[in-house]
């Protein structure tokens, strides 16, 4: 597993723009430990590397020459994977890195209708790759069409969901929840 961090750590520093596209969880560049730890449960053996990878590599979000672009649903801000107080804290952290220069964070409320659905986790660096995250591992596209379908997906969906203030509001009103 800590391959698949250092293939992600230099894709990191390969590219400079990013799109994240969480429709079920929250990437581990935006975790508190906890949360990272609780994501990692289900798999046998240590994870204390893995989880100190994953932590060490949120340090690109400071990098304030690369660009991200995170798209969340409220299912994936809302999945209850730690206890409620964890939650609250991983939801406050949201809120904090939308602050960033660098970063833009929205959020798709469960509200209105989309008339599409969202099928896989999918990152896109700069416009050169794609890669979707399924059940037994990652997928890569290169191909330009691919990369412009993705492009295409992704901007559709930006289009459902609050951003900067609103974003902002609407996660720590979940937050909120969590602590009552």
């Amino acid at each position: 597993m800590n391959e698949k961090q250092d293939e992600l750590a230099a894709l990191e520093r390969g590219a400079s723009e990013f799109r994240y596209f969480l429709p079920t969880m929250v990437t581990g560049l935006l975790a508190v430990p906890e949360y990272i730890e609780a994501s990692l449960a289900s798999l046998p053996g240590d994870h204390s590397k893995v989880i100190a990878a994953k932590l060490g590599r949120q340090a690109v979000l400071h990098d304030t020459t690369k660009h991200f672009t995170f798209l969340l649903t409220e299912q994936a801000c809302l999945w209850p994977l730690l206890p409620v107080g964890a939650m609250a804290m991983q939801l406050d952290h949201l809120v904090s890195v939308s602050r960033l220069p660098n970063v833009r964070l929205g959020v798709i409320p469960m509200a209105g209708h989309i008339p599409r659905g969202p099928l896989n986790v999918f990152t896109i660096y700069d416009s050169a790759l794609v890669t979707v995250e399924v059940v037994t591992g990652m997928l890569a596209f290169r191909e330009s069409q691919d990369v412009e379908d993705y492009l295409k997906e992704f901007r559709s969906f930006e289009g459902y969901a609050l951003w900067g203030g609103d974003a902002r509001d609407r996660l720590s009103e979940w937050g909120d929840r969590y602590r009552q």
